[in-house]
């Protein structure tokens, strides 16, 4: 590669001002500090081995966090159809002309607890 004269001095000129620290100004090497101090890192970079670690630690905790969750969504299961069972029995009792707020109440504890039922379901 064929350099002009001009811009090949130019070059040299700057490389040498600037490894020649004779070469500076006063006024800048007295404004910057002599020997500055390196910059702390946050935090390290971690190496292989904790990374292997980090995700067994999220696999183990993510499958702990699912099995709670299908132990919960048993119980809560199980307490819906004893619900519903309750609420046969009080509809069974009641005739066309009577309807108990028991009734209501239950059916209403029944919705509820079925759509907890089936938010948990969505988060799986």
């Amino acid at each position: 590669m064929r350099f002009k004269p001009f811009a090949l001095s130019v070059f040299l000129l700057l490389v040498t001002a600037l490894s020649s620290p004779t070469s500076l100004s006063q006024d800048a090497s007295q404004s910057a500090p002599p020997n500055p101090l390196p910059i702390p890192r946050l935090g390290t970079i971690p190496d292989a081995g904790e990374d292997v670690e980090h995700a067994k630690i999220d696999k183990d905790m993510a499958k702990r966090l699912n099995h709670e969750r299908q132990v919960q969504l048993q119980h809560d299961t199980e307490n819906l159809l004893k619900l519903a069972t309750e609420l046969k029995k009080y509809v069974d009792k009641s005739n066309e002309n009577t309807l108990s707020l028991d009734v209501v109440k239950k059916a209403e504890e029944i919705e509820k607890l079925a759509h907890s039922v089936k938010e948990k379901m969505k988060a799986y």
